[in-house]
């Protein structure tokens, strides 16, 4: 809560500090006690997180109508270097075969016993790097997963913004909006294209209801995600992304969402007039599969040129298997501007306050989400409790009265936490 972090600046703080020495009783643990206890009690720092949201409902702070949700990347202790996918092992491995010719070629030209000798070395160290890219290919063929680190084997290297990428950990969120206060947070490796239909079974767990309304920018706006919301009963606020410049028809009013689609008949009517069908067949995608819908009324039509830039197959429509819940979202979108704008003043005000104002921007502990939870779990349970003492001192009670009743509510509810 005072922005201390380091095992070896708390362990000092335990020692001078007179406000921790009172927390601790005068213990004074050394920095391998303190940097232990974090990364082995990742479950127990995650009770004491949901025992601050226990807090704040008790005190009325969340209001569970309209909540928020986002990522953030937090810097893992793995280095780029120490992050390898096929085509950088690959790379390594076919710079050692370049040294190793060129190292055999010189052993034959030499004259010098001490030159062979030396080069000799040089090409057993090769080989010997050789062999450790052999394995770390073959590990990484066996996990079947696109990339491996050495230092933290949970790591990847994720995309920070456009086309910026760090070795890190994605912390998703979700923060209710009366009072901007986090109720769950979860440490994963992946982008967020399939992180909401997760959080929203968590949110309508932890909240026991699935009548609020969730927000989410573009980066969750996910066919299968609106799926899954749609069968936890949730409305989603998800904003809407751009249109591809390839799927973009030369007049924007013949792109198609201007193409009208008919249920009864599974058709698509487009702004001429015309009726595209299908020939009943789908198509699998990236992440979903998808219906084509075509006419040939395309060739004499006199506004192919603004609606198609295609010369053989004319309008081509696709229809997702998820179109209806996509659709659903859209709509809610557009009927409630308002509510969508809130987003950003929502769920990055902790993210602000963590990472701007307090640098928290590194995971501190090694290896593994489970330790790098523990290690996030603190900033948030920081963050909340920083978050409703300043709410609750702003109230008409005083002080001293409501300093009394939050130590004693969450002493209550760690005490209801502990095993039997």
């Amino acid at each position: 809560m005072n922005r201390i972090r380091s095992s070896r600046q708390l362990e000092k703080e335990c020692r001078r500090n007179i406000e921790v020495m009172w927390l601790l009783e005068s213990l004074a643990p050394d920095h391998n006690t303190i940097s232990n206890f974090r990364k082995d009690n990742a479950k127990a720092i995650k009770k004491v997180f949901f025992a601050t949201v226990q807090i704040a409902r008790n005190f009325g702070l969340i209001g569970a109508t309209l909540i928020a949700g986002d990522s953030t990347k937090f810097r893992a202790q793995n280095s780029k270097k120490n992050n390898f996918n096929k085509k950088k092992i690959q790379r390594h491995i076919d710079y050692i075969d370049n040294k190793l010719e060129q190292y055999n070629k010189a052993l034959e030209q030499s004259d010098s016993e001490n030159e062979k000798e030396k080069i000799k070395k040089d090409i057993d160290k090769h080989q010997g790097r050789r062999k450790e890219y052999e394995k770390l290919n073959a590990q990484l063929k066996a996990s079947e997963e696109p990339q491996i680190s050495t230092s933290d084997p949970d790591i990847k290297h994720l995309i920070v913004r456009n086309n910026i990428t760090e070795v890190a950990y994605c912390v998703q969120s979700t923060v209710d909006a009366d009072h901007n206060i986090p109720f769950d947070y979860l440490v994963t490796n992946k982008n967020d294209s399939k992180a909401m239909g997760q959080m929203l079974q968590r949110a309508k767990t932890i909240l026991g209801t699935n009548t609020f309304t969730v927000l989410y920018d573009k980066g969750y706006h996910t066919g299968s995600e609106f799926k899954t919301a749609n069968k936890l009963g949730i409305k989603t606020l998800v904003a809407i992304p751009g249109i591809g410049r390839a799927s973009q028809a030369p007049d924007p009013n013949y792109n198609s969402e201007h193409f009208k689609y008919n249920k009864e008949n599974d058709t698509y009517t487009c702004p001429e007039g015309n009726i595209l069908k299908s020939n009943g067949s789908t198509y699998k995608g990236r992440n979903y599969r998808f219906k084509q819908y075509k006419t040939n009324k395309c060739k004499a039509c006199p506004a192919r040129a603004l609606c198609t830039t295609s010369k053989v197959n004319g309008k081509v429509v696709q229809r997702s298997e998820f179109h209806k819940y996509i659709e659903a979202n859209a709509k809610s979108v557009l009927q409630n501007p308002d509510a969508y704008k809130k987003r950003q003043a929502i769920v990055e005000h902790p993210y602000g306050t963590i990472k701007r104002q307090w640098s928290f921007d590194h995971i501190m502990t090694k290896k593994t989400i489970q330790r790098a939870s523990a290690d996030v779990g603190f900033m948030f349970i920081a963050y909340n409790l920083k978050r409703i003492w300043n709410i609750i001192r702003k109230t008409n009670t005083p002080r001293v009265q409501a300093h009394r009743s939050l130590i004693r509510l969450f002493t209550a509810i760690l005490t209801s936490f502990e095993e039997p």
